[in-house]
């Protein structure tokens, strides 16, 4: 089945300042531990947007909030990308900022230290239904969920967006988070849905399974698509109660897992746009979220680099 052909991709999400400290071994409490540290954008609204412009989307558009403290440098960041941004300054907050934790280990993975700053005070005054125009699909970033008016613009999108016909898809984000927020509250904002993007312990927290297959399957219930990431084991994409496909991870070597599955995401909305199947859009996931843990950092390198 081809999802269709054309049209922007419209995200709407964070945009935050990624502090991503490599480390080797645990953390030494009460002293110092080396670090190799790094400042760099992020967001993973932002790194959605930045993926799917390097993917190949020809036209990219990111509504987010930032503080004045580094709003041009992140505009300047995102239109290296191929993304074009609308960037709300927000006059009280600074921008939002993640401490990313990375084990320099084999596995590099990430722990997340967050202050959302500006980034999740998004409001509905923000938003225009005229960001809509030559859109064919929107991206929510799960962020938006967690602070109430964030949320209520997520809220306003979604609803514009259904009546014009857009097909909306979102990522969770956070388990952590999303642990927090709730799970009935999450799935009743689901509903109105067309591709939900979970991470495998998102998918599992959302319907009490412990098997990712399993889960994706009864949240395609819900959600008409579900595309569930599972990092190593790759992706599973499950439509109307029943997993179509799985995936298999591509090989990498990873230096930082910051940011790839921002990196899926926005490989599989490019390619859907471009009219791939949901299972061809997946695989150019995989292969997006492989070079994705061989960077430093959740962005891909600019377009001339």
């Amino acid at each position: 089945m081809t999802e269709g052909r054309g049209g922007a991709l419209l995200v709407v999400g964070d945009v935050v300042t990624d502090v991503v400290a490599r480390h080797r071994g645990p953390l030494a409490t009460g002293t110092d531990t080396a670090a190799t540290i790094r400042t760099l954008p992020g967001g993973a609204g932002a790194n959605v947007a930045c993926w799917a412009a390097h993917m190949g989307c020809p036209d990219v558009r990111l509504l987010g909030r930032v503080g004045a403290d580094a709003a041009q440098w992140h505009e300047r960041e995102l239109v290296a990308a191929g993304v074009r941004p609308r960037l709300v300054v927000d006059t009280e907050a600074t921008t939002g900022t993640v401490i990313c934790l990375v084990d320099t280990g084999a596995s590099a993975e990430r722990t997340f230290l967050t202050d959302s700053g500006a980034s999740l005070r998004l409001e509905p005054a923000d938003w225009s239904d005229a960001l809509l125009d030559g859109v064919a699909r929107l991206h929510l970033s799960g962020y938006l969920l967690f602070s109430q008016p964030s949320r209520a613009l997520a809220e306003v999108a979604l609803a514009a967006a259904r009546a014009r016909g857009v097909r909306v898809s979102l990522d969770p984000a956070s388990a952590g988070f999303l642990g927090e927020f709730g799970v009935d509250r999450f799935l009743a904002f689901a509903e109105g849905l067309d591709v939900l993007l979970p991470s495998r312990d998102e998918a599992c927290l959302l319907t009490g399974l412990t098997e990712p297959g399993d889960a994706a399957a009864k949240l395609s219930r819900l959600v008409p698509l579900v595309v569930a990431k599972a990092g190593p084991a790759g992706a599973l994409v499950a439509r109307a109660g029943t997993v179509l496909a799985q995936l298999p991870a591509v090989a990498a070597v990873p230096l930082d897992t910051t940011g790839a599955g921002d990196a899926f995401t926005g490989a599989f909305l490019a390619a859907l746009l471009a009219g791939a199947d949901p299972r061809e859009a997946a695989a150019l996931g995989c292969e997006a979220g492989a070079r994705a843990v061989e960077r430093v950092g959740g962005r891909p390198p600019h377009r001339d680099t």
